[in-house]
């Protein structure tokens, strides 16, 4: 059972997601064949990706050590406690990010500089936030950690009080707001495309149905016929049986 759904996810999160409706549906009919309905169920619950979570899915997918690099160097910054070390790490961080951006965008055509920049703040976030970065290989969209660079050296000992964190500028608020609207659209696209399959699929049923039904109604019919006509021909052999028996007396 856990197989059947680890393949499914395997297939469906590391190719196109141009096909992903389709290939679903015929992953999820697999496994109900198989006599695992609550696979199929779980099957069909996979939600598409977006074009850049799929550039992030498929690159983790195909390279074991990204995951882990990621997440060695998101240890690393946590345990930094030196502003020397932080600077270290934090262009450390930058480049591994720009590495990796690069690499799950090779073999794309002219990839749009919206698509670059979402694989960056996908993997960028994956560093600061432990949720995105078990989410990687399954994404469903591009990932952005709100926070100011998610790690800070550690405040020296003799510091009479925190320094009161600045007030988040309003540009800043307006970015991501807008980029929260963004994905909320390509959110509503993703299921205007999948709302459109589905119907598409219905319609090829519905058709598919009226067929059969109209099928299964001619042979009903002709069935009906071959059962009157050997009704028939079985009164004649008796007639005729009935008849030689008495010829014969």
């Amino acid at each position: 059972m856990a197989d059947l759904l680890a393949e499914a996810e395997a297939e469906l999160y590391a190719d196109d997601p141009d096909g992903f409706t389709a290939r679903r549906a015929e992953l999820a009919e697999r496994a109900r064949d198989a006599g695992e309905p609550a696979v199929a169920k779980k099957i069909t619950a996979l939600r598409k990706p977006t074009r850049s979570a799929w550039v992030v899915n498929r690159l983790v997918r195909s390279d074991p050590k990204v995951r882990s690099r990621l997440d060695r160097l998101a240890a690393d910054l946590r345990e930094a406690s030196d502003g020397g070390r932080l600077r270290e790490l934090t262009a450390a961080r930058a480049k591994l990010v720009d590495e990796l951006t690069r690499v799950a965008l090779e073999g794309l055509p002219a990839p749009p500089a919206a698509l670059r920049e979402e694989v960056t703040a996908t993997f960028d976030a994956a560093i600061a936030d432990p949720e995105v970065a078990a989410s990687l290989g399954t994404l469903v969209r591009a990932a952005r950690y709100a926070g100011f660079g998610g790690f800070a050296a550690a405040p020296p000992a003799s510091a009479p009080k925190k320094t009161k964190a600045p007030a988040e500028p309003a540009a800043e608020r307006e970015a991501r707001r807008q980029e929260r609207i963004k994905e909320a659209e390509r959110a509503l696209a993703d299921a205007d495309r999948d709302l459109e399959s589905a119907t598409a699929a219905e319609r090829d049923l519905e058709d598919s149905v009226r067929d059969l039904e109209a099928q299964l109604a001619d042979l009903r019919q002709r069935l009906a016929e071959a059962r009157r006509r050997s009704y028939r021909a079985e009164s004649r052999q008796q007639r005729a049986a009935g008849q030689l028996s008495r010829l014969k007396e």
